[in-house]
């Protein structure tokens, strides 16, 4: 059990963030287990065959299917909305002696890939982030944008769920494992500790291939590494996953295609969670001009309402659609 206290200023220092290095990190465990994470397995039968010619087998080794993954190839993103080089940039300038002491931790690493790291970690990073970088070019970056919509949607909805009934209301629903009761959060895991977050804050890193994983950071310094401990984090699976890879949505109902329209109606449908334009396009198989006209139609409405994020627009059922639809 993970039991951490919050102080005052921990409280102004919870953030959101984004992690594509936590995705590839996740999906290298999907890859070889992918009966307990079903839900990917048309990415993983999309995937196998592009992986085939790539030497694998190292970060295989500090990404096992069960157990502690080396946490300095995936520690909380440094700032919210990072891009992959930034996140391996990052991996690629770890001390060396967190190196060590990480692969330590990492459970039945064979011992010539240890031999091999704890030899030379400078020349073990650019290894290794030479492969994740390949890896990720041929399995993940296509996938990307879709990943980063449902990401963007979770977050909108824990911040109006943060808004509007505070840090009781976040913590309720973003995972069955973690719990928070007065200044004290506790997180179900396997391994024990308790102490304060002294002040840092706790980042927060939606995902979406680690699914049904909740992986955490605890802060605590590391026996045999004198370096800064790393940022106290949750990754949580993000909500709507089983999404992720559906073609199309299901056909909305007859009542309500009667009364509005088949199209308009679909998109009401699929809206009872936030999407873009483009997602719903492809969704849909219409354009995304089409899917536009539609949407306005709906917004003046009052059906759906629309939020701007960093970088899209975000559209979703109001209260009123969702008694429409239902």
């Amino acid at each position: 059990m993970i039991v951490w206290r919050l102080l005052p200023e921990d409280v102004a220092r919870i953030r959101f963030a984004f992690s594509p290095l936590f995705e590839l990190v996740f999906s290298l465990v999907v890859l070889r287990a992918p009966g307990e994470h079903s839900l990917h397995l048309p990415w993983v039968r999309a995937t196998r065959s592009s992986v085939a010619d790539l030497d694998l087998a190292e970060v295989f080794a500090i990404a096992p299917v069960h157990g502690w993954i080396a946490d300095f190839i995936t520690p909380a993103p440094s700032e919210p909305q990072p891009d992959i080089a930034t996140e391996l940039d990052a991996v690629l300038r770890t001390e060396p002696q967190r190196v060590i002491s990480d692969i330590a931790d990492v459970p039945n690493v064979p011992e010539e890939v240890a031999h091999r790291i704890r030899a030379d970690p400078d020349a073990a990073l650019i290894r290794i982030v030479d492969t994740l970088q390949r890896y990720w070019d041929v399995a993940m970056a296509e996938h990307w944008p879709r990943i980063l919509r449902l990401l963007d949607a979770d977050v909108l909805w824990r911040s109006q769920r943060l808004a509007g009934g505070g840090l009781h209301a976040l913590f309720d629903d973003l995972h069955e494992t973690v719990t928070l009761d007065g200044d004290q959060l506790t997180a179900a895991d396997p391994f024990e500790y308790t102490g304060q977050l002294s002040g840092t804050g706790l980042t927060l890193v939606p995902h979406a291939m680690g699914w049904p994983w909740v992986r955490k950071l605890t802060g605590r310094r590391k026996p045999g590494f004198a370096g800064e401990p790393y940022q106290p984090m949750i990754a949580y699976p993000v909500r709507g996953v089983a999404t992720l890879w559906e073609a199309a949505p299901p056909p909305p109902p007859d009542a309500l295609a009667a009364l509005i329209g088949r199209t308009r109606a679909g998109i009401l449908s699929t809206l009872a969670e936030p999407a873009t334009t483009t997602d719903l396009a492809r969704r849909m198989g219409l354009t995304p001009g089409a899917v536009s006209q539609h949407l306005s139609v709906l917004h003046a409405s009052g059906l759906v309402s629309r939020t701007r994020t960093t970088r899209t627009v975000l559209y979703r059922r109001t209260a009123r659609g969702d008694v429409l639809a239902e």
